[in-house]
């Protein structure tokens, strides 16, 4: 198939699949006017993609999963490797809640301060 019935199938963009494709996540072949042409196990590769992806994984820790992107990898049991990558994803998502909540509290504090600030000259 291609690029654009992989994408439609697939509830994804041409240009994403290239993404893909350029991170060694999926092959394709070339038709002789050049369109990239896809088998038919494409189409279980691209959603396992994007359930990793969805999960909250990069493509770089999606890269740790390719020998088993082709099956069902929700269905899969868990590679020791696999879980490692998830829980250092895990941990960075994480670290960045708890970043985002101390900025987003301080930006509360000061709204606060300020609010306070012009009733009080009112």
């Amino acid at each position: 198939m291609r690029i654009g019935e992989l994408a439609r199938r697939t509830g994804t963009t041409a240009r994403a699949l290239r993404h893909y494709e350029q991170a060694g996540l999926l092959t394709s072949e070339r038709a002789p006017n050049g369109y990239r042409v896809y088998d038919a196990s494409a189409e279980a590769r691209v959603r396992n993609i994007r359930h990793l992806l969805d999960a909250g994984l990069t493509l770089e820790d999606v890269s740790f999963f390719a020998p088993c992107l082709d099956g069902d990898i929700a269905a899969a049991p868990p590679s020791p490797a696999g879980l490692r990558v998830a829980e250092e994803r895990l941990a960075v998502l994480e670290a960045r809640i708890a970043a985002q909540t101390e900025v987003r509290d301080r930006l509360r504090d000061a709204l606060r301060h300020a609010s306070a600030t012009v009733r009080a000259a009112a």
